[in-house]
């Protein structure tokens, strides 16, 4: 068993300690200094055009530091598997080839892409729309606060699809980070409103295959579209991409 000999009260122990609870609490605080870094980074100087935009940024601000919370217990979860031996986080990039390396974190953005999509439809069902995802939408035009606001059941499908690929695949720690980043990097973009990006984003080559604020910001806008989160190839497969979405992608304000 991989839990090894003992009674069920000394494997919890072994896995919610007190170094669990260390662990979770310096994560938390880790991961809302990075989220109030981002999005103060982000957001200071684009304040005047958001604040003519109709978005919640208190709410949204709080219901991300209680996703963060449910990342940081998550997270310090994973690091205790890690330690027990039950991940398949490895260091040494030459145990798989320095190769492995960008073609596994491919891999994990298309497995994410392609939960992300079917799970996003299923939090948009009216029975399990106001428990799982109501708080994400709160804002009617997104901003960098909304890219962390999730709720906790949300947050906890998502991070612990995360833990599952670290049990089931080889990846190295550098992986893990850079689809972290990316995760980060991806929301806070993708959650700009088109009306307050520059003129120079490259909407017109990113968006054909690529999700971008264009594509994003009509799922915020309608609901019943553009549930991707990488990629638009899901929404083209499942025919849930708005077929205005070239001639709006070409319109975009800030072209």
């Amino acid at each position: 068993m991989p839990f090894g000999d003992g009674s069920l009260a000394q494997k919890l122990d072994d896995v919610f300690g007190e170094s669990y609870w260390l662990n979770a609490a310096v994560l938390f605080v880790a991961i809302n200094l990075r989220m109030l870094l981002v999005v103060t980074l982000v957001g200071w100087p684009l304040r005047r055009s958001l604040s003519n935009l109709n978005t919640d940024i208190q709410g949204d601000t709080k219901l991300g530091f209680l996703s963060t919370a449910v990342f940081a217990g998550v997270l310090a979860g994973s690091i205790k598997l890690y330690a027990m031996g039950l991940t398949r986080v490895y260091l040494d990039p030459g145990q798989y080839g320095w190769i492995y390396i960008p073609c596994s974190y491919l891999i994990v953005l298309l497995v994410q892409d392609t939960v992300f999509y079917f799970m996003h439809r299923l939090f948009h069902y009216p029975q399990l729309y106001w428990l799982t995802h109501r708080g994400h939408h709160r804002s009617k035009q997104p901003s960098p606060w909304t890219s962390f606001a999730l709720d906790p059941i949300e947050s906890l499908v998502h991070s612990l699809l995360l833990v599952m690929l670290v049990i089931l695949l080889p990846l190295h720690l550098v992986t893990i980070l850079a689809v972290l980043t990316t995760m980060s990097a991806w929301a806070m973009v993708n959650h700009l409103s088109p009306e307050i990006l520059p003129r120079w984003f490259p909407h017109h080559w990113l968006g054909d295959w690529i999700i971008g604020p264009v594509h994003h910001s009509i799922h915020h806008k309608y609901h019943n579209r553009h549930y991707g989160l990488y990629f638009t190839l899901w929404d083209r497969l499942m025919n849930t991409q708005d077929p205005r979405y070239p001639i709006q992608i070409q319109q975009s304000p800030s072209l």
